[in-house]
């Protein structure tokens, strides 16, 4: 990832949300106050406490410990946590603090503590996640055989990003929508004349509560204007970590009480980077006139002309525009799902309802 030039996601904030995932209680981010600051405020709508050890200049100097141990005993005496997770950042590594002999000096009880060795330098952005569960799984937290799961999904992620996505790419800049409007006349178009319209959702962690929602739109405009459709999600609730499998459960109830029926479910909501063949294998034989692709769409093989994709990311936006794939943005997903436990509408799906309503 040496030669990309645009901003990319954090190591440091990839092991929070694993921490999170982990349905741990309190995350103490070892820093400054401001480190990750624009991750920490989302994650507490999630219902998790991010709390800073709040380093300042005598602490680069002299060592953050103190600082540290300050914010473990606040964290238990205010918040009475199961567990803490205490992960490092830039700051801590380079003056070489040794965050789990500080919590070794602090009385937590029976509060479960424990470290990830966490910077920002790292190369990879999973690599702060792959050290979170390894962590987890070190303190009981998560079982080791999901942790060794875990690291090869991440991995496969981040080929996936470098041969696919926006890690591939030198730069990229963010990249403005086309209109709602053209991509859902010719899902309408296609329903309309007795075609095959698929919807596919490859999706990550949260953000499936959003695109879901275009599975909703479709089934409206099937019975509205005929056609024939094919669904496919990767929402198997048997796997993953905690909260990632509640999620699963989330939507499939919602879908459910709206009498939307998905044909296939492959995979879990963290295996979007190795399920696009087996998901592209099950769409073959629906042999659909149009393809909708929702969330990482560049994990699905077989996109084509045919082929409308839906992403969250500006950035990952201008990728496919770039190809000349008929894309379209969601800006603003990522904070609208944090914190959810249901369905939240999406732009293109709420297009497609008006325009068939």
């Amino acid at each position: 990832m040496s030669n990309v030039f645009h901003p990319r996601p954090n190591p440091i904030v990839a092991a929070m949300y694993t921490a999170r995932d982990m349905n741990v209680d309190v995350i103490v981010m070892h820093g400054p106050a401001g480190c990750s600051f624009m991750a920490s405020r989302p994650l507490e709508n999630a219902g998790v406490r991010v709390v800073t050890s709040s380093m300042k200049d005598n602490d680069l100097i002299f060592g953050g410990g103190p600082s540290l141990e300050k914010a473990l005993k606040e964290s238990k005496e205010r918040f009475s946590p199961k567990t803490i997770a205490v992960i490092g950042t830039c700051a801590s590594t380079i003056i070489g603090d040794d965050i789990k002999a500080i919590i070794g000096r602090v009385d937590m009880g029976d509060t479960n503590c424990f470290a990830i060795d966490c910077h920002g330098c790292m190369d990879n952005n999973t690599e702060g996640a792959i050290r979170a569960l390894k962590a987890g799984a070190n303190a009981g937290i998560i079982p080791q055989e999901e942790y060794e799961r875990q690291k090869v999904l991440l991995k496969a992620a981040t080929s996936l990003e470098k041969n696919k996505g926006m890690a591939g790419r030198t730069y990229l800049s963010p990249a403005q929508s086309p209109t709602k409007l053209a991509v859902c006349r010719k899902i309408v178009d296609t329903l309309s004349n007795g075609g095959k319209v698929a919807v596919i959702m490859i999706a990550k962690k949260e953000l499936a509560y959003r695109f879901a929602d275009m599975f909703e739109a479709v089934d409206l405009a099937r019975k509205r204007l005929g056609g024939s459709t094919f669904f496919v999600a990767n929402l198997d609730k048997e796997k993953g970590l905690p909260r990632i499998r509640g999620y699963c459960n989330d939507i499939l109830r919602d879908l459910e009480s709206n009498n939307v029926k998905l044909d296939r479910i492959i995979g879990g909501l963290d295996e979007y980077a190795v399920i696009g063949d087996e998901i592209a294998k099950s769409v073959e034989e629906f042999k659909p006139d149009l393809t909708v692709v929702l969330g990482i769409c560049h994990a699905y093989p077989n996109l084509d002309e045919n082929s409308i994709l839906v992403t969250d990311q500006p950035r990952e936006l201008k990728n496919y525009l770039d190809q000349g794939f008929m894309a379209v943005g969601e800006a603003g997903s990522h904070g609208m799902v944090m914190g959810a436990d249901s369905i939240v509408t999406l732009e293109t799906a709420q297009t497609l309802r008006e325009l068939v309503q």
